[in-house]
């Protein structure tokens, strides 16, 4: 059973580097897709639960609150162009978002 700090690579490509606990990854961690996506930020049970930063393929990032592997609460989201966003975020819904403005 896995616990404390350890790297591991899939067959498929993601590796994972941060803390294990009962088999799991729980606490930090940072995992990499072949895809070019990434999440760096906290793990409860295998899922991204906590505060953290997805990085999309496109190099679009979230950064803010997750609950089991969902964007879930106040984040800041930047788009590939550079626009920045921020608000309540709720899975694929962020009604009410704001565009921070760079004068």
């Amino acid at each position: 059973m896995r616990s404390g700090w350890g790297k591991q690579s899939s067959a498929n490509g993601v590796l994972y580097f941060g803390e294990w606990r009962e088999d799991k990854m729980n606490g930090r961690g940072t995992v990499k897709y072949p895809s070019g996506a990434a999440y760096d930020g906290e793990f409860k049970d295998n899922e991204y639960h906590g505060t953290g930063t997805y990085t999309f393929p496109d190099g679009a990032k979230y950064t803010g609150d997750f609950r089991n592997n969902r964007l879930e609460g106040e984040g800041t989201f930047t788009c590939p162009k550079g626009l920045v966003w921020t608000g309540e975020f709720h899975g694929k819904a962020a009604l009410g978002l704001k565009l921070e403005h760079n004068l």
